[in-house]
């Protein structure tokens, strides 16, 4: 049988899986990227604590994911492919052993993520024998019956290869530094495909915060809340910011957010009580209501800031409107932050343009893999466990379709 030429387009965690596994089944692989190194994105996202997937019961861990016309049952069977399981098993077979936090996040014992993309590259490189090309920016691509060609612009000028299949996974339009710079919705544009609009997801939202709120507030955390939008709800932590709001409710909560004709959240800041429960803390209390919850309800100083900013005509406050505001708070939102702020964009090529093996309808032999493709998730570990999944999907599909 001939061995098949592969192009991989983007050294990213999604591009890097679709490569291990066409290597390993015998494809001959070259992977290719406009940075000077490969998984920029990666190591940005793995300063802190690489958080490579979640450990959680999977009927539940599939449901965190969404995106326009998502095909939830081919969905599924992408993640059930290379689930969290053989993600973890993956990793220690490259020798980077992983530990489940108390959140249940999974994490590399040694929490960073350059030594487990060293690990990886060696072996692509060195076992694999796949070749790596940087600084190789991808302007376009054609396919005819001879397979598909690929050019790109380079230090030393233009040229153009051929080969027998090409796996694009460009990422999405967040952290463009990293190159993921969403300028490929250029070229797919000029063949027809339809693209959903790539916009911010996982990012803070910015709030109209009153200069008073802010000499009071700013850097606060808001902690141990219920979190709600629309019909759904969640809970952790906010911190109020000079632009708004950031963290994890908010992210995951953002699709919600993004429908709403008036863009808001609610807060429950003691979710662990009910209202006739607050009521009955404040039953002696007849002056200074405010500040008398701040103390019975426990209230943290972020909450406190926000409650009194909120009554603004303290003298008319009772503490039945006091437990009612503190159990049901709005905060209207009025834009998210910029899409370069992100940790990860929604949007990207409609489910329609592919078939059942990520391969592009329009361009046949061209296969697509990550976040450049109409799905988005919360943060704490579903967006690499579907980058790697998308990607060893196609690395096994561009073997068995030809």
């Amino acid at each position: 049988m001939t061995t098949r030429n592969i192009a991989i387009i983007g050294a990213g965690p999604a591009g890097l899986r679709a490569a291990e596994v066409a290597a390993e089944g015998g494809g001959s692989v070259s992977i290719f990227d406009a940075k000077p190194s490969s998984g920029r994105k990666f190591l940005i996202a793995g300063k802190r604590g690489l958080n490579l997937t979640h450990d959680e019961d999977w009927d539940t861990f599939v449901q965190n994911y969404n995106g326009t016309d998502l095909p939830r049952p081919l969905w599924n069977n992408i993640l059930n492919a290379f689930d969290n399981k053989a993600l973890r098993q993956w990793a220690g077979s490259i020798g980077v052993e992983t530990f489940v936090a108390s959140s249940g996040k999974v994490f590399p014992t040694e929490m960073k993520a350059a030594p487990l993309l060293k690990r990886w590259v060696d072996k692509l490189r060195d076992k694999l024998k796949i070749s790596f090309s940087f600084n190789h920016l991808c302007t376009d691509l054609r396919t005819s019956d001879d397979g598909v060609e690929v050019s790109f612009s380079t230090p030393a000028g233009g040229i153009t290869h051929r080969f027998d299949a090409v796996v694009i996974a460009l990422g999405g339009g967040s952290w463009r530094s990293t190159g993921s710079t969403g300028e490929w919705v250029k070229i797919f544009a000029n063949y027809d495909i339809g693209i959903s609009p790539l916009t911010a997801a996982n990012i803070g939202w910015e709030v109209a915060w009153s200069e008073a709120l802010l000499d009071q507030a700013e850097g606060l955390p808001l902690k141990n809340i219920a979190v709600s939008a629309g019909n759904i709800h969640t809970a952790g932590e906010l911190v109020i910011t000079k632009y708004g709001l950031e963290g994890g409710p908010i992210y995951k909560l953002g699709p919600v957010i993004r429908s709403l004709s008036s863009p808001e959240i609610i807060i429950d800041f003691k979710p662990t009580h009910t209202t006739d429960q607050l009521i009955a803390k404040m039953e002696s209390a007849k002056t200074d209501l405010i500040n008398e919850a701040k103390f019975r309800w426990k209230l943290n100083p972020g909450a406190y800031a926000l409650l009194i900013d909120n009554c603004s005509s303290a003298r008319l406050i009772t503490t039945e409107a006091l437990a009612k505001t503190i159990k049901n708070f709005h905060i209207p939102l009025t834009q998210p932050r910029p899409i370069d702020e992100a940790i990860s964009s929604a949007g990207g090529i409609q489910w329609d343009e592919l078939d059942e093996n990520l391969m592009l309808k329009k361009l046949p032999g061209v296969y697509c893999a990550g976040e450049m493709i109409d799905w988005e998730a919360p943060t704490g570990g579903y967006l690499l466990q579907a980058c790697f999944a998308t990607g060893d999907w196609v690395g096994k599909a561009i073997l068995l379709h030809r």
